[in-house]
């Protein structure tokens, strides 16, 4: 079970120093989670971190893409889901994964929970492009075979990560479903999107974790909410006022025991005149507008998680530590009381 205002944080750090920065998160989130490091490589950035086992995968500078080519590759990818191997994250992809591990192995301690992240299949499937630039979403074929590299990233995840606490928590970051219907993304059909986040909801509790969503933006909250997560996690500093607008859907994610991740503190550089108190007054518009829709105050209160906005990785070390700062503290505000 989750703890009402339990602090966690959504991926990246501005750090090159992996060991500095999982010492940041040890010292300053209720639920740790592995940092993905963007300033040490292109390969640590969303994308490419979790592009790694696929077939035909070719990496161009900053461009990732599929080029057909021998059949082997996918007959290997296949067999490898046939035998639930998941599909390793290097430390060349994610030198903080592995000082992570590094690091929880040499406390020997049992945690109650930790936290890892995967792209979401929506994200990927639409970053990656084949040869003609084209989404590899369009293909059916690679559309399925991004899904089960996912799936397979997340279940590697758990089983590495579950040696050090109870429970394992996975967010699928899905940033681009903040532009679900818009023109760059005409193509994409509702229904398909639904079906690709349960296939990966359902796959992360198949394997014992709990699975979470953040979507940095506005987006389809009930289309979200519909997936089975455990946890939504969202922009709470500037999208605050978005969630009372689906009363029924919120009211029955609360109802079935969901946890909101208020991402009330904000990744830019607001963050250097923001304070507690400022904080503090968003978070409580945020629960009121809930409150107004017939979700009452102490349910929200137990089923509340804090978080940072996404996006730590962009800011400043001093700005990324003041975030962090700003988030115990907040907390501090409101487990106690």
């Amino acid at each position: 079970m989750l703890q009402s205002f339990s602090t966690t944080g959504i991926g990246s750090l501005p750090h090159t120093d992996p060991a500095a920065a999982c010492d940041i998160i040890l010292n300053s989130v209720d639920i740790p989670f592995w940092p993905q490091l963007p300033h040490r490589s292109f390969l640590e950035l969303m994308v490419p971190q979790y592009s790694e086992g696929f077939p035909f995968i070719k990496i161009e500078g900053e461009h990732v893409n599929v080029v057909q080519g021998e059949e082997l590759a996918v007959s290997a990818f296949y067999e490898a889901i046939a035998n639930k191997s998941g599909f390793p994250i290097s430390e060349n992809n994610a030198a903080g994964f592995s000082a992570f591990i590094d690091i929880l192995g040499k406390q020997n301690r049992k945690l109650d929970t930790v936290k890892g992240h995967i792209t979401g299949p929506l994200t990927f499937a639409l970053s990656v492009t084949d040869a003609q630039k084209r989404p590899i979403y369009f293909d059916d074929e690679l559309r399925e075979l991004s899904l089960e590299l996912l799936k397979g990233k997340a279940s590697w995840q758990i089983e590495k990560l579950r040696p050090f606490a109870e429970k394992v928590l996975i967010f699928i970051d899905e940033p681009i479903l903040s532009a679900l219907g818009t023109s760059t993304y005409i193509g994409v059909n509702t229904e398909e999107a639904s079906r690709m986040l349960q296939e990966v909801v359902n796959h992360i509790k198949s394997c014992g974790g709990t699975a979470g969503i953040h979507c940095c933006g506005k987006a389809d909250w009930p289309l979200i909410l519909s997936s089975g997560i455990d946890v939504f996690n969202f922009d709470a500093y500037f999208f605050w006022d978005t969630l009372g607008i689906y009363p029924e859907e919120m009211k029955a994610f609360i109802d079935k025991g969901g946890f909101i991740a208020w991402g009330v503190v904000p990744t830019t550089d607001i963050v250097r005149g923001v304070t507690v108190e400022g904080l503090c007054e968003q978070l409580e518009r945020g629960l009121t507008s809930l409150e107004k829709i017939g979700i009452p105050r102490e349910k929200l209160r137990r089923q509340s998680l804090l978080t940072p906005s996404c996006g730590t990785g962009s800011l400043n070390i001093e700005d990324a530590l003041k975030a962090f700062s700003l988030l115990k503290d907040l907390r501090n505000r409101y487990a106690g009381s």
